[in-house]
This record gives C-alpha cells, structure tokens and sequence, in this order.
C-alpha cells in the first residue's frame, strides 16, 4: 500500500540522524553515557585556520554522540570538530565550482531541509502521543494469542489446476514419494526444490483454506482431496507438530514499537489528510 510506504519512510525520517559526520574511533565509556561527566564547552566558537567551528554544531553533533552510547569527552570533541573543519572545506570547494547554485542541488537542498523539519514535528508529535507499555504488552499479548501453541511442520505441492492436483494424490496413493512429486511438479519456487518443505510454521501464516486443511491432518496423512486457495491448488501433507515457543515480550518489543509508532503516525497523517481535504 503506497499510504504504508509513505508512512515507513516518514517515521524514519523521524527516527533517524540527519548530521553525517565521520564516525569516531569506536571506544565506548565503562561510565553510563547519562552519568558520564561532560568535557568543558567552550565560551567561543573553535577556530581552526580561517575556519570556525560554531560551538552550537559542535555542541549538536556530540549530544547526538552521547545519545548513542560515547561519553562527551576531550578526545571525541577534539575528533568531531576536525570533522566539521573537514566538511566546511569541501563545502568552501563546491561553492566555489557553483555547485550551490544549480537548480538541481537547490532543490536537493530544500528536501533535505524539509525532511529535518518533518523529523522534529514528528518528534515532537511521538512525545505527546508516544506508544506506552500497556499498549505494546497489549499488542503482544493478541499477536501471541492469535499464534496458537501448536507448529506444523508441512510440505505441498502448488498446481494451477484442480484435476491436476488430483492425479498427483493418485499417485501418491500409489507409493509415489511426496517431496520428489513436489520437485518435479510444485509452481512454488520457496519450497519446490526443497520437497514441498515449509519447515516449521503456525497455522496463521498461512491463507485460511491452507490452515484448515493443515491443522485438520494427522502427523504423517496428506489431504485426500485438492485445497483450494488464491495462488491454486495444494496438496499438503503434515509431517510433524510441536508445541509453539512463542518469543517473549522483551525479544519483540522494538519491533513491536516500530509497528505501533507507524500506526500512530498513519492514524495522524489521516487525520492531516482530512484537514486539507486530501481522499
């Protein structure tokens, strides 16, 4: 959906850095970064040459440091200002070749500028409507629900047509080997070359006539009659079950924040959509 992708990559404009300054020498501080104590700043910008550093880019690019896990010391201050001498000389070298003028980079310049601005209100919005953990226990406690505790462990075999599916059962009926039919007939390239083999999977991943049908088998039997889904005809067969593991709360919860965040900033983005009369 074009409105999801949308989203997707506005939220993480929303959550990504927008500074891209060379990364420092990867040595992080035995201290927690929000006890490190923070090196000195200075009262006036640094200058290095005819080029000065203003102390609020200084001050910006290492709080987004800190952020990540490094203490604010001298060294990382020393480094990350002489990044910021090395990127004004190559901005000093594309303004003088005009670069800074052509409409194209003019153009590429204000995206950038929009897409900063885009980053802070939705930051902002995220810290008033921000996603809590009753919310994502919530939702984890429905998606776990809807996994069942049982895992299939299956193979079939996808044909285009009903009596073709049939005549394989026929041949399966007599003595034929389930994962070489599969390899010489199924249209599913992820499992053909396999056997059939789905590996090992609950019910819900699968469209619902396909579940059914699975869940319906004994370990070891294949379905006597073709399974009608969207993408054709099936034969299945359930080789094995076991009791679901489902993943606990903590091993899902960023993605869970993930999700969430994008449905809090697609319900908004609707509701901006309505005020300027945008369908």
């Amino acid at each position: 959906m074009q409105l999801r992708n949308s989203l997707a990559a506005a939220l993480l404009v929303a959550l990504s850095s927008t500074v891209a300054i060379a990364q420092a020498p990867a040595k992080k501080s035995a201290v927690p970064a929000a006890t490190a104590a923070p090196a000195a700043a200075a009262a006036t910008p640094a200058k290095t040459g005819d080029i000065t550093v203003p102390q609020s880019q200084l001050d910006l690019i290492v709080k987004e440091r800190v952020a990540q896990g490094q203490a604010d010391t001298p060294e990382l201050r020393a480094f990350l200002r002489d990044e910021l001498v090395n990127r004004e000389l190559f901005i000093r070298a594309a303004k003088a070749k005009g670069l800074d003028r052509d409409a194209s980079m003019k153009t590429q310049m204000q995206v950038a500028a929009d897409s900063i601005l885009i980053r802070a209100y939705l930051n902002d919005y995220m810290g008033a409507n921000g996603v809590t953990d009753e919310a994502l226990k919530k939702e984890y406690d429905v998606i776990k629900a809807g996994l069942g505790d049982k895992e299939y462990r299956a193979r079939h075999i996808l044909v285009e047509k009903k009596e073709d599916a049939e005549a394989l059962i026929k041949q399966l009926q007599s003595g034929s080997k389930f994962d070489e039919l599969a390899k010489a007939n199924s249209k599913d390239p992820g499992s053909k070359d396999n056997g059939g083999d789905l590996d090992w999977a609950v019910p819900s991943n699968y469209v619902k006539p396909f579940a059914d049908a699975l869940v319906a088998l004994q370990k070891g039997n294949y379905t006597p009659t073709p399974v009608q889904s969207p993408f054709g005809f099936h034969v299945i067969l359930l080789e094995d079950t076991r009791e679901a593991k489902a993943p606990s709360f903590e091993e899902v919860k960023a993605q869970l924040t993930q999700r969430l965040q994008g449905q809090v900033v697609e319900r908004h983005l609707i509701e901006l959509r309505a005020k300027a009369g945008i369908k």
